[in-house]
């Protein structure tokens, strides 16, 4: 399938596009740290960078 933008309008939608600190990511987190939940962020470490970490019960959010 051909792409439908110019190169411009691609570069621009994707340069607003975030990988990081979405607006919804963060109010997940503040969730779950006030209920007790501890956690690590973009975890370079682990195979596609998920977005939040549980090591206490061995589970990632993408």
């Amino acid at each position: 399938m051909t792409d439908v933008l110019t190169k411009e309008q691609r570069h621009k939608c994707m340069q607003a596009i975030r990988s990081k600190d979405t607006s919804v990511e963060v109010k997940l987190r503040q969730s779950l740290f006030a209920r007790g939940f501890r956690f690590r962020k973009n975890v370079g470490k682990m195979i596609g960078k998920p977005d939040i970490v549980l090591p206490k019960y061995k589970t990632v959010l993408s």
